[in-house]
């Protein structure tokens, strides 16, 4: 009888055991085929919307098609109606509309060099204020005028009264300047120097244009010999009294009359070429 029992017992364990089994296995290929389903709707999905995608391009490229077979329509039409025109007369207005296109293409050229021109002197104007930071603006403004970069330095920061030998203070300054200069090699500086109206003859200068030469001269020559800028992008220059800031009747006028600007320019060549091409 015991051992009856026993066996019993052993096949009732092995039965369960086996069930069990099954139902793990089913469960496991339940949710197979649940994420098999879930993988099937998103590829399902992502079709659809290619489908639809590609339905929107066919529409598209159909409409394309159908404007440029009206447009071909159209220009047979006027072709049609400019067949009596004569040879001489359509090649008048060949030449006119590549005239036209030519114009075009150097607008769009002189355009192209403005806008270049224009983030370069941005470029300069922002690096030569951070390199000045802590000069006094009044002895130093910095600005873009007819396209180019101006610097202005101050008589009183560059020279002694009636002196054209530069200040060792405006050594530091005019090193700083170059440093800006030497990075943009392609650039020319001209050196202009200005005085106001107050006559000046001395045993070294002989008046006022005289004055204003040296100076820019004196500038030049330190640009070139000590900050190693090359001297065929250096010019020097005098205009005396006659190009004023401020006027010649108050001592504040003609502070801001004393002055040499540095103003940097194109390469000449490149400039007339460009003047050329426009002709």
């Amino acid at each position: 009888m015991k051992h009856i029992l026993m066996v019993a017992l052993i096949f009732s364990v092995l039965t369960s055991c086996v069930s069990r089994k099954k139902y793990t296995a089913s469960q496991s290929q339940l949710t197979e085929f649940r994420n098999r389903a879930t993988n099937c709707e998103t590829e399902l999905t992502k079709l659809t919307t290619d489908l639809a995608t590609e339905q929107a391009k066919s529409k598209r490229f159909e409409d394309e098609l159908e404007h440029l077979r009206k447009t071909n329509t159209n220009l047979l039409d006027r072709m049609a109606d400019l067949s009596v025109i004569s040879k001489t007369e359509a090649e008048n207005i060949r030449k006119s509309l590549d005239h036209i296109n030519e114009q075009g293409k150097q607008i769009n050229d002189l355009s192209s060099s403005i806008r270049q021109k224009d983030s370069l002197n941005l470029s300069l104007v922002m690096n030569l204020k951070r390199s000045l930071a802590d000069v006094n603006d009044e002895d130093v403004n910095i600005e873009v005028k007819k396209g180019v970069v101006y610097i202005s330095l101050s008589d009183k920061m560059l020279f002694k009264s009636g002196s054209y030998k530069i200040n060792p203070s405006a050594e530091v300054i005019l090193g700083k300047i170059a440093a800006v200069a030497n990075d943009h090699k392609d650039l020319d500086l001209l050196i202009e120097g200005h005085t106001d109206n107050v006559p000046i003859a001395t045993d070294c200068i002989e008046d006022n244009w005289d004055l204003s030469a040296k100076r820019a001269t004196a500038v030049v020559r330190m640009l070139q010999k000590k900050y190693n800028i090359a001297p065929q992008r250096l010019t020097a220059g005098g205009r005396s009294e006659y190009v004023n800031k401020g006027t010649n009747d108050s001592a504040a006028g003609r502070s801001l009359n004393r002055r040499t600007e540095i103003i940097i320019l194109p390469k000449l060549d490149q400039f007339f070429q460009l003047m050329e091409d426009q002709k």
